[in-house]
Parts: structure tokens; sequence; C-alpha cells
């Protein structure tokens, strides 16, 4: 028996999803068979387990196109994604109050937002430290490039957000795996200016498509055919935008580890290298022997032998996973567990005592304004894997002891 389940009964391309034993809302549903009827979409869409409502698109699908890219599918958070790293601390080494290691991450990194007016943001950069401006260097060149395409893309976040966290379900963890080795994990993607290329580049495909804008499922699935104006330009955009946030997540990498080093006695090295990878993006790929566009939004490359990342949600497991590589999935995975609540309705519905109890064995933030990022707001994570198991084989489980949150 298939580990999938396949929907055929909506006019489009088949839509095969790894949703055995967890729970699919029906608008997800309606969002997959709206993108598996765009013309330029084959051979099938795949949904992983973490599947549900997005912007734009299905979180948690992968959608193959031939010689066209729907900017919605990426979204607005291009390259979002996980870096890992295995340290040669154990367990034992760590403080035994942690707050301290806490403390020390929320100070080298910065996360958040402030949104007072002509006051400094607390989530960028006042001063880019070297780190950031060494990485910009390389970036600026085809950065200046792309305002010169699009001069609305000059005034953004950019040099300012390099080596920051940002907000919501972003964060930076410290883990302990099954033989209590330390990790460091953190999650983020391009910040403001990936935010404002893919807004723009979205409104883009709309007005080039203004005249089939009907015909579409949906305006948001308004996509760019190669060949066409701005095909070529947006590409170049998400590129960069894709080498950005994996630049990103390497600085505030380093930062995390030096922040650590600080607090904890022991020194210690890195003796796994770090896996950075994207689970909000488009590349092109081999699949049924024809090159494709393939764009996963919240989903992970899991090629035979390829590593990847899947993180739990707060206070949950996560697993660092090496890909078996299976067509059917092209070749992909979930990029974690997949909200069940919307951020409203977990704010609703979540109390703050429930929310302190499931993050007991975490020194995290356990305030009101976190209460839409507690576990209960997502789905189980072991369910999740289960219905994967024939996408990745588990390689690492770690626990999250410590938690900093945009």
């Amino acid at each position: 028996m298939a580990q999938y389940k396949e929907m055929n009964d909506h006019g489009g391309v088949p839509v095969k999803m790894w949703t055995r034993g967890v729970p699919v809302e029906d608008e997800a549903l309606r969002q997959l068979a709206q993108l598996s009827r765009l013309p330029v979409v084959w051979p099938h869409v795949a949904a992983m387990p973490d599947v549900h409502v997005g912007i734009g698109a299905t979180v948690g699908s992968v959608v193959p196109t031939r010689a066209a890219i729907i900017p919605a599918a990426v979204g607005v958070d291009i390259g979002c994604g996980m870096i890992a790293a295995r340290t040669s601390l154990r367990a034992a080494d760590l403080p035994d109050q942690l707050g301290g290691v806490r403390t020390a991450i929320e100070q080298a990194v910065p996360h958040g937002r402030t949104v007072n007016r002509g006051g400094r943001d607390k989530g960028a950069w006042n001063d880019p430290p070297r780190t950031a401006q060494q990485a910009w260097s390389g970036l600026e060149k085809d950065f200046k490039r792309l305002c010169e395409l699009h001069p609305r893309l000059k005034n953004t976040n950019n040099l300012n957000h390099l080596g920051t966290l940002g907000t919501g379900n972003h964060f930076v963890e410290i883990c302990l795996d099954e033989s209590d080795q330390v990790w460091v994990m953190l999650h983020s993607g391009s910040r403001g200016v990936g935010n404002a290329i893919g807004t723009h580049f979205i409104e883009l495909a709309q007005a080039d498509m203004r005249n089939h804008i009907a015909n579409l499922p949906h305006r948001d699935l308004a996509y760019f055919q190669e060949g066409s104006p701005h095909f070529k330009d947006y590409v170049f955009a998400v590129d960069w935008a894709q080498r950005f946030a994996r630049e990103n997540r390497a600085i505030m990498m380093s930062n995390t580890l030096a922040a650590l080093a600080k607090v904890v006695p022991k020194r210690f090295t890195l003796t796994e290298e770090a896996v950075n990878c994207h689970h909000n993006y488009v590349q092109r790929e081999e699949h049924y022997g024809e090159s494709l566009f393939v764009t996963r939004k919240g989903a992970v490359s899991a090629r035979k032998g390829q590593l990847g990342i899947i993180p739990g949600s707060m206070g949950a497991r996560s697993f660092i996973v090496r890909g078996l590589g299976n067509e059917e999935s092209l070749c992909s995975c979930s990029h974690g567990a997949g909200r069940v609540m919307s951020r409203t309705k977990a704010k609703q519905m979540i109390t703050l005592e429930a929310h302190r109890q499931a993050t007991a064995h975490v020194e995290c933030r356990k305030d009101e304004a976190v209460i839409d990022e507690s576990p209960a707001a997502y789905k189980p994570i072991d369910q999740v894997m289960e219905a994967q198991r024939d996408l990745v084989e588990i390689v690492h489980t770690l626990r999250q002891v410590v938690c900093v949150k945009g």
C-alpha cells in the first residue's frame, strides 16, 4: 500500500499527500486542488504531513512547474530555512541554570521587532558588525543590479537585517541529542528584503497576467512563464534572496556559538558540519525525465543521502534526517510539525498556564506574546514523522533545553 493518499477528483493533476494519521484542514485541500489546476503544474503536486493553509499557496506543498514559476507559491519569506550544528559539549557541560545561556544568545542575536516612530528596531542592527558587513560584500553587487532593475527594492531592510532572527516562528535553540551531545539549531530566512522581493514580484505576476487573471483558480496563483518580461528578473532576485537567507543563518550560528562560549567554561569545537537548508524556495531540478522548476513552500529537499532538519514545535522534539530519495514526493519531506491552529485561534484557545506546562522543561519565554507558538498550536511531531517514514530516516533526535523566540 502506498504511504500517501491521492486526490484526483478536482480537474487538475494528481495531489499526492503524505498525511496518513495527521489532520488536514478542508481549506488546505481546497488550496491544493487550486494549485493542481494550473496548466503549468506537472506531473503532480506533493503535500507533506505538516501541510496547512497558507497565504498565496498551501504551506507544506511541493509544486513542480514546466517553464514557469509561481511567486506566491515561493512566498515572501524567500529562502526561509534551518541550520544546525553539533558541538563537542555534553549536557553535563552546560550550566545548571540555563537562564544565562538564553540571555547571552538574546544579546548576541537581534530578534523580534519594535515599532516606534523614529526609534531603533531592536530586531535590526544599528551598526552592523564585521561579520555582517563581510557577508554583505558578497551580496552587494548583485543587490545593486537588482535595485537598478527594480528601484522599489532599494529602500528595504537589507544589510541591517543580515544576521538577525525576525519574529513569529523563527527561533534559536540549544538542544541535546540521544547521546546528550549539545546542538545549536536556528530557523530564519531572508528577512525584510526577502519579504519586499516576494511581495513585489507577486504583484508583478498578477499585473502581467491581468488579462488572464479571471481564468486562474485564484489570483494569488499568477505565474511568470519562461521568456516573459519579468521571469529572468524574478529568477535572479529569488536566487539572491536565497543566498542572503543562507548567509543570514550562518552569521547567527557563528554569533550564537560565540555567545555559548562566553557562558560555558569548557572549550568546545563543532563535531558535525552544520546542515544549512532552505524550506521556502524554488530551484531547477530533474524529475521524471524533465527539467522542472520545483517550488518547496514549507518543505525540505530529501534526495537520497541528503541531510535535512525537521524541527518540532516549541518544547517538542526535532530531527536531523537523511533523505531516502522518494521520487513520488519529488524527493521532499516536511519542514516541521505544521500548524493546527491559526495564530488568532491559538491565542483564544491556549491558556498561559497550559503553555507554561507544555514548555516546563525548556528555558524559554512563557508570556502571552508567544502563546501562538505553543506546542498545542501544532500537529504532534511524532505523527508527522510516522507519516513520512518512506521519505526520510532519522539520524538524530533532538530535545530542546533553551529556546529564543522572535
